[in-house]
């Protein structure tokens, strides 16, 4: 695995999800002076049980930390988060269970990452694949987003696209690449193999040239001329659609 930097997490939720799903990553939770560990059900709990050190702040230090957000009063020091190895990862998957990945190619958006890594986790996706460049780092923001899901997927760095589609269908994966013109409808594909969904850009969309090294096309069908959705949308769609055929 290769680490990812320390980053600052804030909300109450999030630093709860890391509590319970991923604690030996949690090095310190800094509290407003004024708020009580008490009065956020569960929390004080968690941090006792995890001998987690707290540190109780000013405002201004909360700021300091993560800046002008709706930080709830309450920050944590996460380390130690790493990236998951992509042959260590499908080594131990059971390919005959037809699971699921979610492959971004350019989601630059931090807000963006963060919901599609909620709508994996809540769909059952087995992993998500990001590349190296233009892509958002794993940060307070995709975790706030995320509502701490973050923490509870793998996500595999690959070092480009290419080569991260020529090891998934090595590896047995059929790459759907999401596509507008594409004459394939999500609503008619089966989903029968292991399945890698391609989302690309939240303003171009994928590379025609990346397109074409994915297995198939599927499209979105939309009405009223809507010409295409956001990707964070895109891909809750197709993985709630995944999720139902599985069903």
């Amino acid at each position: 695995m290769s680490k990812i930097d320390n980053i600052y997490i804030y909300g109450r939720n999030p630093i709860i999800e890391a509590l319970i799903n991923r604690p030996n990553e949690v090095e310190k939770v800094f509290v407003k002076n004024s708020i009580q560990l008490s009065s956020i059900d569960g929390l004080a709990d968690l941090i006792s049980k995890n001998s987690i050190p707290v540190s109780k702040v000013p405002q201004i230090k909360i700021q300091n930390l993560v800046g002008r957000v709706n930080d709830q009063g309450i920050v944590a020091l996460l380390s130690q988060i790493s990236y998951t190895n992509f042959f260590d990862w499908v080594s131990e998957l059971d390919l005959n269970s037809n699971p699921a990945v979610i492959f971004l190619d350019g989601i630059e958006d931090p807000y963006n990452f963060g919901a599609i890594l909620r709508s994996a986790v809540a769909a059952g996706i087995s992993a998500v694949i990001v590349p190296t460049q233009k892509q958002a780092p794993v940060n307070a923001t995709v975790f706030k987003t995320s509502s701490g899901t973050a923490g509870r997927i793998p996500i595999i760095r690959v070092h480009n696209v290419n080569q991260g589609l020529k090891d998934l269908e090595l590896a047995g994966f059929e790459v759907y690449a999401l596509d507008g013109n594409s004459e394939a409808s999500c609503w008619d594909a089966e989903f029968d193999n292991p399945t890698a969904f391609l989302i690309g850009n939240e303003g171009e969309g994928l590379d025609k040239n990346v397109i074409k090294k994915a297995s198939k096309t599927l499209r979105i069908p939309m009405v009223n001329n809507v010409e295409s959705l956001n990707a964070s949308v895109s891909a809750a769609l197709i993985c709630y659609e995944w999720a139902r055929k599985r069903s």
